[in-house]
């Protein structure tokens, strides 16, 4: 299972003080508790993919491939501008050279074409299975 994110945002990630919380309005907490619910269902859900992986000792057919640090104009759904294109573009760039995970060094882009051979070899062998 090959599971792409569309990248978040550490936004959430920020702690805040009791005071400066306590000078927040309807709107604002809002937007907080919006940020948190919609990372909250992408954290869960990878958390449960790849428990069920691991659990099946099938760790090696999941993969998320999800950027958690997106700034600026890439937070932006709706900019579709030159600029902010190949401002995406690096960030993908930049994603492929990270490790996988702390537990995996693997980078993403090895971890892509690892992915991409097993689908190539197990489509192989379904089309010499169908040959017989």
């Amino acid at each position: 299972l090959l599971s792409l994110g569309t990248g978040t945002t550490s936004e959430f990630d920020k702690t805040h003080t009791a005071e400066e919380t306590a000078k927040w309005g309807a709107l604002q907490w809002m937007l907080v508790i919006q940020q948190m619910t919609e990372a909250a269902s992408s954290y869960m859900t990878d958390y449960y993919l790849s428990t069920v992986f691991q659990d099946l000792h099938s760790q090696n057919n999941y993969l998320r491939v999800q950027e958690n640090a997106l700034t600026g104009t890439t937070t932006k759904a709706d900019d579709a501008s030159e600029a902010n294109m190949e401002l995406l573009a690096q960030v993908g760039e930049n994603l492929l050279k990270k490790a996988v995970s702390k537990d995996n060094p693997e980078t993403y882009e090895e971890a892509l074409k690892r992915f991409a051979k097993l689908l190539s070899d197990r489509k192989k062998l379904r089309a010499n299975k169908a040959s017989y």
